[in-house]
């Protein structure tokens, strides 16, 4: 079984109102790409991926005119994807939905949102002391994780799909305001990893195969404010080692290495600047899927082999999106006599 998480960058724009494709000439929302090139890209890119299911980070929005499920549909019968029945759960006001894509042949979805005393459902809000001056201070989800019940051939499995806070200091005029906003943001995405770590630790409580998967903004060692505060929100998600830690070898190798070679997620760019690259996208699995000996891959287009050689592949995955799929490959359970 595959399952991938994929944030396509500024999806909701390649669609109209009807769900319909925009496939004309005009500049997407992607620096020096047009919409044919853009959608042409990810086609060949989620074609490619023939995954069971798909995490769409940056899914196209849903509201009074538009409709996630509508466009989704609609874009996976154009590329003819096995993947093509869709699944959402909270909208939010973001224009950027979460959302599974995935094959009504081999597997079925269901949005099964769950709360506990100190873990609240994901579109309510979060009451805990960021900054330990005994004050209660509230957190949302802009953008609620996606909890889905999946049943397929090899048994139940839980899928909780994220797209955590992003730390840019958006809208800061100066040095001062930048380092107040990232502080803020900072300690946003902290509380809501905190808030996710809950909702594992109840999954595993009670026995559920898991994978916690998407965009978290964060990886160890990203950036200063991770010295502030001791840990990254990866970290946190993980949980310690042992029986109840979840496990992404990318994340964890990061977390073992300060220097050298990293794995990456997203490639940026930077006006008049080197790309910028970095590990934002992660698969997390629980120990009873780890047993299974799965296999991770990060389709990024300059260190996936294949992705590489593929020179049409490479091409697409440059113009798709600034973030680049991560792909588990999940083996059936061994049967025991």
């Amino acid at each position: 079984m595959r399952i991938a998480t994929y944030n396509v960058e500024w999806f909701n724009t390649l669609f109209d109102d009807q769900g319909q494709l925009i496939t004309d000439d005009t500049w997407s929302s992607r620096w020096n790409v047009t919409k044919r090139q853009q959608t042409d890209a990810l086609g060949v890119v989620f074609r490619a991926l023939d995954a069971d299911a798909v995490m769409v980070i940056e899914a196209p929005e849903t509201n009074r005119r538009r409709s996630t499920v509508r466009a989704l549909m609609q874009f996976a019968e154009n590329f003819d994807l096995r993947a093509r029945a869709v699944l959402t759960g909270f909208a939010n006001a973001t224009q950027q939905e979460i959302a599974l894509l995935f094959d009504p042949d081999v597997m079925q979805a269901e949005h099964d949102p769950k709360s506990s005393a100190d873990a609240p459902l994901f579109d309510s809000k979060y009451r805990v002391d960021l900054d330990v001056d005994a004050m209660l201070e509230t957190i949302r989800w802009s953008k609620p994780p996606l909890e889905v019940a999946l049943e397929t051939a090899h048994g139940p499995l839980r899928l909780i799909g994220v797209h955590a806070k992003s730390k840019a200091p958006h809208g800061a005029k100066d040095g001062a305001a930048a380092l107040r906003i990232g502080i803020e943001n900072r300690r946003k995405q902290l509380a809501q990893c905190v808030w996710l770590r809950k909702r594992v630790d109840q999954h595993l409580a009670a026995g559920d195969d898991l994978i916690v998967l998407g965009d978290f903004n964060d990886g160890p060692g990203l950036d200063e404010y991770e010295k502030l505060f001791g840990r990254s929100g990866i970290e946190i998600v993980l949980g310690e080692e042992g029986p109840g830690a979840l496990y992404d070898p990318h994340a964890r190798m990061a977390l073992g290495r300060r220097v050298g070679a990293m794995p990456t997620t997203a490639r940026f760019k930077r006006k008049d600047q080197p790309y910028l690259q970095a590990l934002l996208d992660y698969v997390m699995v629980s120990p009873g899927l780890r047993a299974r000996s799965p296999r991770w891959e990060i389709w990024h287009p300059f260190d996936h082999l294949r992705c590489y050689h593929d020179e049409t592949l490479r091409e697409a995955l440059l113009l798709a999106s600034d973030h680049f799929p991560v792909v588990l490959d999940l083996p059936p359970p061994v049967a025991v006599n």
